[in-house]
């Protein structure tokens, strides 16, 4: 017959259980220190990195974006404040605070022809014509960063993504799937018919003209009869080139 573990057998192995335990506990505050200090000294020299090419960074865009990606990964936000050191030592965050305040001005600005949604690459080239004095060149990453920082203003900034193209949302307008097909569908030539819909993505006559009234009435279209084929053509501001007059100007 097997003999059963004796109290003092017991005690042993809840002891060893202890050992192991304490040994697991060290071992992983020995890597967790040790992470840290890597940590540590790689902002050290992330520092050191960002005085020594402060005027790149300010001044070349994929410089400056490939330096925000390397930040990202030690856990550093240059843009988390206008104060503090990165703000003194770059200045990036009134960088992105201007350029904000821009983006907002020129998505009001075009808000009566877009009905608020913008293509991310129009916006950049505004951004660029008002800024065409300064020094500083700005990239499509530059937008999205500045964008992003919007975020505090509500729900109304955001970047979606249509097909292939990135639109900038300066109202709280919610797009389902259908208004996303017909604005990807209007990117060929700027504008859509119910005949093209109805062809192209298999809808009914009434679904069609449901997607065309929700989105006529957020401001996204606009519709044009003055053809001689009496066909209406629903044009999209938000993925056709605006005048670059507007908001360039203003």
């Amino acid at each position: 017959m097997r003999r059963r573990p004796g109290i003092g057998g017991l005690q042993t192995a809840a002891a060893a259980r202890d050992q192991y335990r304490l040994l697991g506990e060290n071992v992983a505050k020995i890597r967790t220190d040790l992470m840290k200090e890597q940590l540590t000294t790689f902002r050290t020299q992330l520092e050191d990195f960002a005085r020594k090419h402060k005027n790149d960074i300010r001044k070349n865009p994929a410089f400056r974006s490939q330096f925000h990606d390397m930040c990202s990964k030690v856990g550093v936000d240059p843009l988390a404040s206008n104060k503090g050191f990165w703000a003194e030592l770059l200045g990036i965050g009134d960088f992105y605070y201007e350029l904000g305040v821009q983006i907002v001005d020129i998505c009001l600005a075009t808000r009566p022809h877009n009905g608020g949604l913008i293509n991310l690459q129009e916006l950049c080239n505004l951004l660029r014509q008002r800024r065409k004095s300064d020094r500083e060149a700005v990239s499509e990453d530059d937008c999205l960063r500045a964008i992003s920082k919007l975020k505090v203003l509500g729900n109304g900034f955001e970047v979606i993504s249509v097909g292939k193209r990135k639109l900038v949302r300066s109202v709280p307008t919610e797009l389902n799937k259908d208004h996303n097909e017909i604005l990807e569908l209007a990117q060929a030539q700027g504008f859509v018919t119910v005949a093209e819909v109805e062809r192209r993505l298999s809808w009914t006559t009434g679904r069609a003209i449901d997607a065309f009234d929700t989105l006529l009435d957020e401001g996204l279209a606009m519709i044009d009869d003055g053809h001689r084929d009496g066909i209406r053509r629903y044009w999209f501001p938000c993925v056709s080139s605006i005048s670059t007059a507007v908001g360039a100007d203003t």
